[in-house]
């Protein structure tokens, strides 16, 4: 049997300025093989995000300083936009080297991570600091963190690990394996208490569940479990209790959902202007909670909606991408880490539009604050690294003739 190879490459082999460049596809550094397998469209959106976040928590700043300022201590007015900026520098380097690991290297690490974060969030009753009615953070003075922050993206991909090994071993009952840790999270969580990024966790991993080809017969059993833990939570735990009230039945102490309101419809479609903000100074956390409420007095309810559509155009990008992608594992990862994204923008948006309870949750890469910045930026940065591909296949066309009997 004679075999015969051709590789007819579409790629020029001549020498041009382009293929010169620094970041040209005929670079084999890598930076330049980083730059051409990375989504450059998903990238670009969460830099947008990025500098959105920047100017907001710009604007949110002298409010929290007037805030937090008092009984001898006074904040300064930007202070909040310089630690961001902070941040920043330390966050998007993290979100560039994730996302230039391996497939393999990237899911060792966040198994890896996951673990660590999952021993921290348990020791968050014992040696957690409390602040706000919740305790929720590790570390002394400004040198704190806060584990469920970053176990989020890390649960995803875990999870997205373990109901990938189905595939391969169809008899074992992953889901019902899946359980465990969830319910550990979730009861951990509570304790804190934190409702809000319970919900994600365990949208997220019903998201997974559901796209692993769990059968209806248990996404009806879950379901009926839901309503019957919203409603238990309702009666018997009394954050879920006072927040429910608050807002369907608006008893109790209103004044966040009211401030939010008149904060973000004080700007009307264009905004007051930056700087030119008033009602923000009222607002309780303008920069962390109710920080999409800022952007609307000083830049308007349309600033508001292309932020919104910007999320939206994050998931459509990353979902689109995922619909030709055949590795059980990617899809998973990509679509937990995604889902998990859009649902904590979406509920912070909700909650400052008076569509859902008050809650404590960041908009993400908005919001001020270190760990939200930080774990957000290995979060996209596993995306990224999930759905890099390379173009080089695309662009060559390889010709393989057989020959012989």
């Amino acid at each position: 049997m004679n075999v015969t190879m051709s590789f007819d490459s579409s790629v020029p082999t001549h020498a041009s300025p382009f293929k010169r460049s620094r970041f040209g596809r005929g670079k084999r550094t890598p930076f330049a093989r980083w730059f051409w397998e990375i989504d450059r469209v998903l990238l670009l959106l969460v830099t947008m995000l990025i500098g959105i976040g920047l100017i907001a928590v710009a604007a949110a700043s002298p409010a929290a300083g007037v805030r937090y300022s008092g009984n001898g201590v006074t904040v300064a007015a930007r202070h909040y936009f310089w630690m961001q900026l902070a941040w920043t520098v330390i966050a998007v380097p993290v979100m560039i080297g994730v996302s230039a690991l391996p497939v393999k290297m990237a899911r060792r690490m966040a198994l890896i991570g996951g673990l660590i974060f999952l021993v921290l969030l348990a020791l968050v009753p014992v040696i957690g600091s409390s602040a706000n009615g919740a305790q929720r953070w590790i570390g002394v003075g400004s040198a704190k963190l806060q584990p469920s922050e970053f176990l989020k993206p890390l649960f995803a991909v875990g999870m997205a690990w373990l109901f990938s090994l189905r595939v391969r071993n169809p008899g074992i009952p992953f889901a019902l394996i899946s359980v465990v840790p969830m319910a550990l999270v979730a009861g951990l969580l509570m304790k804190q208490p934190d409702f809000g990024q319970t919900v994600i966790f365990v949208s997220v991993w019903v998201v997974l569940l559901m796209l692993s080809g769990a059968s209806l017969k248990l996404l009806g059993m879950l379901g009926a479990g839901g309503l019957a833990a919203i409603v238990s939570a309702y009666l018997f735990y009394s954050v879920a209790t006072e927040r429910i009230n608050k807002f369907l039945f608006k008893q109790g102490d209103t004044y966040q959902v009211d401030r939010a309101h008149a904060t973000l419809t004080n700007g009307g479609l264009l905004g007051t202007g930056p700087g030119a903000g008033t009602e923000k100074f009222s607002l309780p956390e303008p920069h962390t909670d109710y920080i999409f409420s800022v952007i609307g007095e000083e830049f308007g309810l349309i600033a508001c909606i292309a932020i919104a559509c910007l999320y939206l155009a994050i998931v459509a990008r990353v979902s689109l991408r995922l619909l030709r992608e055949e590795n059980d594992f990617i899809l998973l990862a990509s679509a937990g880490l995604v889902s998990q994204f859009g649902l904590q923008a979406l509920i912070n948006m909700m909650v400052n539009v008076g569509l859902a309870p008050s809650k404590g949750m960041t908009l993400p890469f908005i919001s001020y604050g270190g760990s939200s910045m930080i774990a957000l930026s290995i979060g996209v940065g596993l995306l990224l690294a999930f759905t890099r591909e390379n173009p080089h296949l695309k662009e060559n066309s390889y010709t393989v003739r057989w020959g012989g009997r």
